[in-house]
């Protein structure tokens, strides 16, 4: 049996399918990207955790992106204002 690809992809249950075993796969809510992990993802291998692409050393060992871009900048000049003229 041979299987065509679709001309444009289509969606079955959340699953982006662009063939007929692809959409047999998604019609069990099986991801046809990852079929092996079984319905819902039941049988998935647990995937390792990531680590940061950058470590800081020394002055900055305590620095991470993750933190300062959760962190708006505060300002130190300029936070008070003499208005009495």
């Amino acid at each position: 049996m041979t299987t065509v690809n679709y001309p444009t992809p289509v969606t079955v249950n959340g699953y982006s399918c662009k063939n007929c075993t692809d959409v047999d796969y998604a019609k069990k809510n099986i991801d046809p990207a990852h079929p092996a992990d079984g319905p819902f993802g039941v049988d998935a291998k647990a995937k390792p955790s990531s680590s940061p692409a950058v470590t800081f050393g020394g002055v900055l060992a305590g620095v991470s992106a993750a933190s300062k871009a959760d962190t708006p900048p505060i300002a130190t000049q300029g936070r008070r204002l003499d208005i009495s003229a």
